[in-house]
């Protein structure tokens, strides 16, 4: 749909479109909607109380400019009607199964409920399914998302991070990290949004650390947008930084070529999705081997970790020696529960 550039783009909203739908299904209708039989129509079908003039001189205007409609009026018969008979308006151009697959769609967000951007965009979602007049199919019912944390975004942050990135602004706020619970200030170009793992984050360009760094929403406090603007390089993509591997948010800024070693049960959970985009799989006696490369440790470790005793890394020399480190202080911490309980037993 190509808007018109003298048709200003905050004017296009919900209550809007629902205002256009009834025009153009009056027009469809054969009714040749005046300006009364509009205003009546508007208070039938919104709960409007009362409708202005200009409200509904302003929605044909829209019609015609935003959405080339080819609307014209007929003296004769007092009313709007299209000149082309088979113009559609664009959302009734929309299949009932293209509504079963946005509303689709929903459920698969449903990890980010509560969140400002799954508020949103559910409002759209609805907003388009209600006016196709389809109510929820049972097959949607057929599709779930299993519960997962939830994630936990300050919409005051949000919607200032959002004025941010689409201006190109620079931001100041305090920050806690992960590891670092001390509080610091940082002063950063925002990117883009990261959603993982049910946690967004905000990626861009820490001035304090002269390098590309990662926050959590959760954790940004006092955030501040500045007046300084920012340019916004080609290849600002997070996911070019990955190294080619597909393992979340966490990078590093050099890419490592891995090699892992997974056994019984795992060999078919290795198999099952695309880690890398050059991962290699080969297929041993007793066991899978993938090579690959990343820039993501830290979510590989935790990715070995969680299979157990099932995997193994191979190379890079000094991750193998990471994994055994884990893996030695888990066993401490295993041998000190054990004594413990023997004590509190005896």
């Amino acid at each position: 749909m190509k808007q018109d550039s003298k048709t200003p783009e905050r004017t296009l909203n919900k209550k809007m479109l629902e205002r256009l739908i009834i025009i153009h299904n009056a027009i469809k209708a054969g009714m040749y909607p005046d300006l009364q039989k509009l205003r009546k129509l508007y208070c039938e079908q919104t709960g409007y109380s009362k409708v202005g003039e200009a409200t509904i001189y302003r929605d044909i205007d829209m019609l015609r400019t935003y959405f080339h409609a080819p609307l014209e009026f007929d003296r004769e018969k007092d009313g709007y009607y299209y000149m082309d008979v088979n113009w559609d308006f664009a959302l009734n151009s929309i299949s009932t199964e293209d509504v079963f697959y946005l509303s689709a769609a929903k459920t698969l967000l449903s990890s980010f409920e509560g969140s400002p951007i799954y508020d949103s965009i559910s409002e759209v979602i609805n907003f388009i399914t209600d006016t196709q007049g389809i109510g929820k199919s049972s097959l949607l019912k057929r599709i779930a998302v299993p519960p997962v944390p939830k994630v936990n975004i300050d919409e005051h942050i949000w919607k200032k991070l959002l004025e941010a990135i689409r201006n190109n602004l620079i931001v100041e706020f305090d920050y806690n990290g992960r590891w670092n619970t001390e509080t610091t200030h940082r002063k950063v170009s925002p990117y883009q949004f990261l959603f993982d793992d049910g946690s967004c984050f905000l990626f861009g360009y820490s001035f304090e650390r002269d390098a590309e760094r990662i926050f959590s929403l959760s954790r940004i406090k006092n955030l501040k947008l500045t007046n300084e603007y920012f340019e916004l390089s080609d290849d600002f993509d997070f996911s070019t930084r990955c190294g080619g591997g597909k393992f979340g948010a966490f990078i590093t800024e050099d890419t490592y070529d891995f090699i892992i070693d997974f056994y019984n049960d795992s060999r078919a959970f290795v198999n099952e999705c695309i880690w890398a985009d050059n991962q290699k799989i080969s297929e041993l006696e007793d066991k899978t081997r993938i090579e690959f490369s990343s820039t993501q440790v830290m979510p590989i470790m935790e990715w070995i970790l969680s299979q157990g005793d099932n995997a193994v890394p191979v190379s890079p020399e000094w991750f193998v020696n990471d994994w055994k480190q884990n893996v030695e202080a888990m066993m401490k911490r295993v041998n000190g529960i054990s004594k413990t309980s023997i004590t509190h037993k005896i």
